[in-house]
């Protein structure tokens, strides 16, 4: 295994608080991710080798790819694309709120900057779940329950946003070939999705 971070500075007047801008009525934008970005793969590895029975080199003809160039594929960064949202003036006091999906899936990364009185209802078939998941789930029986709690399931980051602005959010994240949709909206109630 080898893993990296970076950690930056912020000035305080350009935090993104969450818990409290977001309100009923917001919508959140998905980003499209390039796979499962470094999380779940305690599970990943038990279910392609335990499970499955799989190599490194073995190829996977509904992927087209090997095992290991699936599993390789390198994390998409979202960074250049959030902060031409936030850099601009008109947009960015409509976002509420970010939450990189990372492990946890949608379920948790999505609940942590929510205020306790908002929940999220996300339309699962508002997106098109890649591939890779489905292989991973079909190959070793995993739960979708589990799917969705482990792994990003093809949406790698989440912005919250008030409803005027989704439209001026899409045009300025379309440059970067993400996929950005719209999944869903917060409505009132407990915190969760």
């Amino acid at each position: 295994d080898m893993a990296g971070f970076s950690v930056g500075v912020v000035e305080h007047d350009q935090i993104v608080y969450g818990t409290q801008a977001i309100r009923s009525g917001d919508v959140l934008i998905g980003l499209a991710s390039s796979g499962f970005h470094s999380n779940g793969y305690s599970l990943v590895r038990k279910a392609v080798t335990e499970v499955g029975g799989l190599s490194y080199a073995d190829h996977v003809p509904e992927l087209g790819v090997t095992v290991g160039e699936a599993l390789l594929e390198p994390t998409r960064l979202y960074v250049r694309s959030v902060l031409d949202v936030l850099d601009d003036e008109s947009l960015r006091p409509s976002v509420h709120g970010l939450a990189h999906i990372t492990g946890g899936g949608l379920p948790e990364n999505i609940t942590r900057i929510l205020p306790k009185d908002c929940r999220v209802h996300i339309d699962c078939s508002s997106w098109q779940r890649p591939t890779l998941f489905n292989w991973l789930q079909n190959l070793a029986g995993i739960a979708t329950d589990e799917m969705y709690r482990v792994f990003n399931m093809g949406i790698g980051f989440v912005l919250v946003v008030a409803p005027e602005a989704v439209s001026g959010v899409l045009a300025k994240l379309e440059p970067h070939n993400f996929g950005a949709k719209v999944i869903g909206e917060v409505v009132a109630g407990e915190a969760g999705v």
